[in-house]
Order: C-alpha cells, then structure tokens, then sequence
C-alpha cells in the first residue's frame, strides 16, 4: 500500500520557513501533483518524503509507516528530477540496468526487467545507443525506465519536463499519463506548471508561501478557486478581477465599481451587502455582446486559431480580457460592449483573499 499522509509538516532554514505545518492525504495509486510558483514550498516538501530533506517538525507516513529517520533508499521510493544525471559513458541498457548491478540481482533477472521497463516507455530500439545519441524526450524516458526497473510504489518527479520544448511536453504528459494508468502507482508530481497540473492530474496541491491554499480535483479548482491567489494562478489568461463593493436590491445582490454594475448569483448571504470585493471572471465568461450594458475600446487582439483574446479598456484606468470566436471582427481601436455571465462570477474577499461565494 502506497498511500502518502503528511501530518503538520514543517521545515525552516534558519529564520525562513520554506514549509509552514502543511497537512494532506495522497490515495494509494493517486496521481497527485503539486504546482505554485518558485519559493512556494513544493520541492522542498517532495524532498522531504524522498529523505533528502529532514522535516523541522511534523510527520510523514507511507503506508503505515512513519519515514522520518528513514534513509532515502530505505523507503522503496523511485525519483525522476529536471537534471536526468544519465551516465554518459554507459549505454541506455547500462544506465537503467545501474540500480539492478548494484544490488547485485541476477544476470537474467536483470535483462528482463531492464527489457520491461524499455517496452513501458517505449524506448527498446534505443537500448545499445549512448545518451548523447538520444533526443530531449528518449533521454526523458530513459531516465523514467531507469526509475520504473527497481519497481517502486511510489514515484516522486520534480520538475521532469521543464527543459523539454513545448511540442515534446505535451507528448511527455501524454506518456505519463498513461504510464500512471499501467503502473498503478502512486505518483507524487512537482511543477510550476498550471497546464502540466490541469492535464494529468487525479488530484492537485495549490501552494503559496509555504502553505497549501486549495487541494482538489483539477476541474474543482479551475471552477471553484478557494481563494484569489488559485484562482489568479490556474487559467490562461488569467482570471479579470475589478475591485469593488455588494449592494443589495431586496433579495437580489449586485457587484458595483466605476463604470460597473453587476448582477450576482442568487443566495449570496446578507452579511456579504457593503463589503469590499474583488469580482472575479474568466475571459471566456466575459460575454461581448451588443445588447450588453457596459462599453469598452480594443486595446489589442491576440488569434490563437480556434479563439480569440482580445485586451480591451473599459474606462477608470482599467482593462479587460474576453475570449471571443475566431471570426470576430474587432481590432484595435473598436468599440465593443459586453457583459459577464452572473453564474460564472467569483467573489473574493478583498483584503485576506477568501471566496465568498
């Protein structure tokens, strides 16, 4: 059983405190990856469950035991970092055979994991060829065999995409994905990525400043961020937010700011009524309409082929972004008029960041 419980972990270097008393659960054959920008947290927590880095306080469990005062290679974990660190004078066999010669397992035994995990990721041809001789992307899945050959339980990846080129990222998910679909394993996944995080994972950690602001699947944290910070971090563009106040209308409650007024969802509480918010909307909920109450001018405009995005100002120093069909015929200089759709709205609390709503 591979199920990872990480109780009030804490690290510090000194008087910094990379990881602040974080507390999670990862399923057993979960595909759990945790994402935040640089300094957050992430590395040094999956450094932590590796044994490369000893937790201040707190504690990690693996199954039913607690690893704390393990050595890294006493924990049956496998590691896939950035830096692939491939022996360059050994073959691919050689390099993911290393691990299977040093605990001196037999010579059979050896070839026919060695020839399994190849055929796992897809590199058996490649076998009798050196690292220099393989591009970005074998190297990668060289690297992933040499990992999959010892049978780990758990594999924890920092990171093992970031210097790929764009195509051959979205390949290597791709691949991962349905690695973690024949393996069964529980794989515990770092990036700084929102789309790595959206695309492969069962489950994601949102981290920030050394604390986890949202765990959830990838749909729950792209529909329902916890807080500003999720829901500024997850979409591309990102989410429009506009500053303003909640007013009521009898049971109806509207969002008003300079050159704004909108209406909100229904059963919003009374208590959120002359409170300072941030309304929060996603460019495609950013509806451009002809009938639509507020004005806007294009700024600029950016096709991406099946959409899209044009960059407009509204007036009071502000702009916005609204995700439109390919076909549309704005440019710079346009007027456009639009509207956000009610249901798609997110409310956060202006001065700690909570959503309200």
């Amino acid at each position: 059983m591979a199920r990872i419980q990480i109780k009030d972990l804490v690290k510090t270097f000194g008087a910094y405190t990379a990881v602040n008393g974080i507390s999670m659960e990862i399923k057993d054959g979960e595909f759990m990856i945790m994402v935040g920008p640089s300094g957050c947290g992430k590395t040094t927590t999956l450094n932590m469950i590796s044994g490369l880095e000893t937790p201040t306080s707190g504690e990690i469990v693996i199954g039913n035991t607690v690893i704390n005062d393990l050595e890294p290679g006493e924990r049956g974990l496998g590691m896939v970092f950035q830096d692939l660190a491939l022996f360059p004078h050994m073959t691919v066999y050689e390099n993911i055979a290393f691990g299977l010669r040093i605990k001196k397992e037999p010579r059979a035994e050896i070839e026919r994991r060695v020839r399994a995990a190849a055929e796992a990721v897809h590199i058996t041809p490649l076998l009798a060829k050196l690292p220099r001789q393989c591009s970005g992307g074998e190297s990668q899945r060289v690297a992933l065999a040499r990992t999959i050959v010892t049978n780990p339980a758990v594999f924890l990846m920092d990171e093992p995409l970031s210097s790929l080129d764009a195509k051959l990222r979205v390949d290597m998910r791709t691949e991962l994905k349905s690695l973690h679909a024949r393996l069964g394993a529980t794989f515990v996944y770092v990036t700084h990525d929102q789309a790595e995080a959206m695309t492969m994972a069962d489950s994601i950690v949102v981290m920030s400043k050394g604390r986890i602001e949202q765990l959830g699947t990838p749909l729950a944290i792209y529909n329902t961020p916890a807080t500003q910070f999720v829901a500024g971090f997850f979409g591309t563009p990102t989410m429009n937010f506009l500053e303003g106040t909640v007013e009521a209308n009898g049971a109806s409650r509207r969002f008003t700011a300079p050159g704004i007024d909108q209406p909100l969802p229904d059963g919003l509480p009374a208590s959120i009524v002359g409170k300072s918010v941030t309304l929060g909307v996603r460019s495609e909920h950013l509806l451009v309409d002809a009938n639509a109450p507020h004005a806007g001018t294009v700024l600029i405009t950016e096709p991406l082929g099946d959409a899209t995005l044009v960059h407009f100002d509204y007036g009071h120093g502000k702009s916005l972004v609204a995700k439109v069909p390919p076909t549309t015929t704005l440019g710079p200089g346009s007027t456009l008029r639009f509207r956000f759709a009610p249901e798609a709205c997110h409310l956060f609390d202006a001065a700690g960041g909570a959503r309200l709503n």
